[in-house]
């Protein structure tokens, strides 16, 4: 996209990361609602990232969500059922889990549904654990950094350097 970086960015706290990214996007969501000029942070794919295309769009969550997300699928029950069991094996390895064994489940999912609807984008990004690939929109980001007041000055500051701690 015309304006955007992206890059690939480590941490050694998922959960912290997770945390910080999240008040980030909140942020400058909130300031570009507020002034205009578009997304700040376009995406984050962690390592884990999954998406399952199913009759409506493509879901993304996380290897360890797929309990919650299950109930926004629209899939047969069979397929549903199918999905569950490969994600319930990749759950109860998640302490020894690499990119490569969540390739090697998308890739039996696949075939198992006999159709491509399970992708894993963060294995084609070279991602590990501990990694994530974040998209940047320089445009809004220089955008807000001239329109900004006073007023939200600080929480435009913090949230800038809090991505910045990461890249």
């Amino acid at each position: 996209m015309r304006g955007s970086v992206s890059k690939v960015v480590r941490f050694d706290d998922e959960e912290e990361f997770i945390e910080e990214m999240q008040a980030v996007f909140d942020v400058f969501s909130e300031l570009s609602q507020r002034y205009g000029g578009g997304n700040v942070v376009e995406g984050v794919i962690l390592w884990d990232t999954v998406g399952i295309k199913d009759n409506d769009d493509i879901k993304v969550f996380r290897v360890g969500e797929f309990q919650w997300v299950k109930g926004t699928l629209n899939l047969e029950p069979e397929k549903l059922f199918t999905l569950e069991r490969y994600f319930d094996e990749l759950e109860s390895k998640w302490d020894e889990l690499t990119p490569e064994d969540i390739k090697y489940f998308v890739d039996l999912m696949n075939e198992a549904l006999g159709e491509e609807r399970v992708y894993y984008e963060a294995y084609d990004l070279g991602l590990n654990r501990g990694e994530a690939y974040v998209v940047i929109n320089l445009f809004a980001l220089e955008y807000l950094d001239h329109v900004v007041d006073v007023d939200d000055r600080e929480a435009f500051e913090w949230a800038l350097n809090t991505l910045m701690k990461y890249l």
